[in-house]
């Protein structure tokens, strides 16, 4: 757990990261033990894809902006966040862990949120097929709002 939690700190926007939010680690483990949560390993951690009930987030007012802009199917989840270790990004990393998710809940839709000007993120999960569902503005940022079926 420790190895998510400092991933996760390294890329928080303060560091130059692109996350929109920090969760505890009492927040991982609830969501390890309700949903499916990827990681990915080199030796050690280099990334980790959450997913979580939409009920997971009633505290964390950007999902709860992009739900009120596009909640998604009844058994939808929310997919993220995902974040991969600098020297992992491009290299497929993300996709492998998508893909993975993916096959652990086939049929199901996953929702997400990407700021507007993260332009390397929207282009990496336009190629996985992930499709424009909205868009919303919170903390002064724009988001756009996006989808899949497992």
């Amino acid at each position: 757990m420790s190895e998510i939690l400092d991933l996760q700190a390294a890329n928080q926007p303060d560091r130059g990261g692109a996350l929109s939010a920090a969760f505890s680690e009492a927040w991982f483990r609830t969501a390890i033990g309700v949903m499916p949560v990827i990681v990915a390993r080199r030796f050690r951690l280099v990334g980790y894809l959450v997913s979580s009930t939409l009920a997971a987030h009633d505290g964390v007012p950007v999902v709860q902006a992009m739900l009120a802009a596009y909640r998604g199917a009844a058994d939808a989840y929310v997919y993220g966040p995902v974040c991969v270790a600098e020297e992992a990004r491009g290299q497929g990393t993300a996709r492998a862990m998508f893909d993975a998710l993916r096959a652990e809940l086939p049929g199901r839709e996953g929702v997400l949120f990407i700021r507007s000007d993260n332009q390397a993120s929207l282009r990496a999960h336009a190629k996985m097929g992930v499709r424009r569902a909205g868009e919303f503005d919170h903390g002064g940022a724009h988001y756009f709002v996006l989808s899949y079926i497992g």
